[in-house]
Parts: C-alpha cells; structure tokens; sequence
C-alpha cells in the first residue's frame, strides 16, 4: 500500500583446506628444478584453423535474414508478448465464490534489520512492529474479480457506481486492457497471485477495505 558471525566462521572454517594446499602446492612447486629441455619436434606443425566466433554468429544471422526465419521469429516473439500482455495467465488457486465469508488481515510487518539514518544512526531497530496503516489509509477499496466471468464484471461495475470510483479493481483472470478500454479507468492485475495470497483470498469476487488498523476482506457472491 509497501569474528562472531555463524555464516563468517563457517566459511573460514571451509576454507582452511584450500588455503593450506595452495601453500603445500607453491612449495612443491619451489623444489622443482629449474631446468629445461629442448624436446625437439616431434611431427608437423599447422597453423590453427578456427572460425572467428562473431563471423560465424553474423553469418547465421544473415542466412536466417535472407530465408525469412528471422522475420518469423520477430512476429511469433511479438504474438507472445501481445498474448501475455492481453490475457495474463490467471491466478492459480482461486474460486468463484460458493460461500461467502469475512475476515480480516493484519498488514503489520515485523523489522528484521535495523533501519538508519544517512549519518548511520539507528532510526527504527530490529524487531520493531509497523503497521502501515498508522501512516497512511486505504483511500480506495480493493476489489478482486475474475474478469472471464461476466457477472463479477457486471457486479464490479455496480461496485465503482456506488461508491462513486473509489474502487480499485484488481483482476485474478481475463484481459485488464479489455477493461481499461470499456470502462475508460485503470484497472490491475494481481501479478502471479501476490495480493490474493498475501491477503489469504480463496474467492473471488473479494472486497478489501479498511477497518481500522486492519484490513476486511469481504468474499462476495
């Protein structure tokens, strides 16, 4: 809405056998005679025939020019993003809802690292409680909808009517951009299941508003 160091001792601990045979290694090397001798030849020498990299890579890339497999790639690459981007895959994990049911969310999040000032002083220490909702409100409710289903779309619809726009619509399923053109008003996606998870939703659609310091999470039919 937002030394005594376990993991260093072990690492040195690890690391003692590498360091001691690195040593051992530099030693032996040292006794070695510091002398050589002249083999001689033993066959023919050739130069080494090998094809420049970056040749070999610009030549492909012009076959692949020159024989339309590169356009083709461009268009089905640009048909992927435009899917994806369309009709994102939909949360995984959710239902329409068969009961309805209501609950609330505690947004509180515990400090696990000291947080300091620029001058390095501590201003919040570890283990500290935050409750965003002590700073800023939910100035819009949230509502959760799967929009391949018409009727939550039709029941979303009637939701930013009552409440004058102050809703924030959210999908789980269906094209936003769908949305965005017909109603004229952002609406957002719920990447990868996120919020839905984070605010424990197993049905949709599902209202969120603020009830004072936490969060109430209205599972609609």
């Amino acid at each position: 809405m937002r030394s005594s160091d376990p993991t260093i001792a072990n690492g040195t601990a690890r690391g003692w056998p590498l360091r001691l045979a690195a040593v051992v290694f530099a030693a032996m090397v040292a006794t070695v005679p510091a002398h050589a001798q002249d083999l001689g030849v033993i066959g023919p020498v050739y130069p080494i025939a090998e094809p420049n990299l970056l040749e070999v890579i610009l030549g492909k890339l012009r076959a692949a020019g020159e024989d339309g497999t590169l356009a083709r790639l461009q268009r089905e690459s640009l048909a992927r993003v435009r899917r994806d981007v369309e009709g994102p895959a939909p949360v995984a994990g959710l239902s329409r809802t068969r009961q309805p049911r209501r609950f609330h969310h505690d947004p509180s999040i515990v400090v696990q690292e000291a947080i300091r000032d620029a001058d390095g002083r501590v201003i919040v220490p570890p283990g500290t409680v935050i409750n965003p909702l002590d700073s800023v409100s939910l100035s819009q409710a949230l509502l959760f909808i799967d929009a391949r289903d018409r009727e939550q779309v039709a029941r979303a619809r009637k939701l930013i009517d009552e409440r004058q726009g102050k809703v924030k619509v959210i999908l789980t399923g269906g094209s936003y951009l769908d949305l965005m053109r017909r109603w004229q008003r952002p609406v957002f996606y719920d990447q990868q299941g996120n919020l839905t998870t984070k605010l424990g939703i197993r049905q949709v659609p599902a209202l969120v508003t603020q009830d004072g310091r936490r969060l109430r999470v209205d599972e609609l039919l």
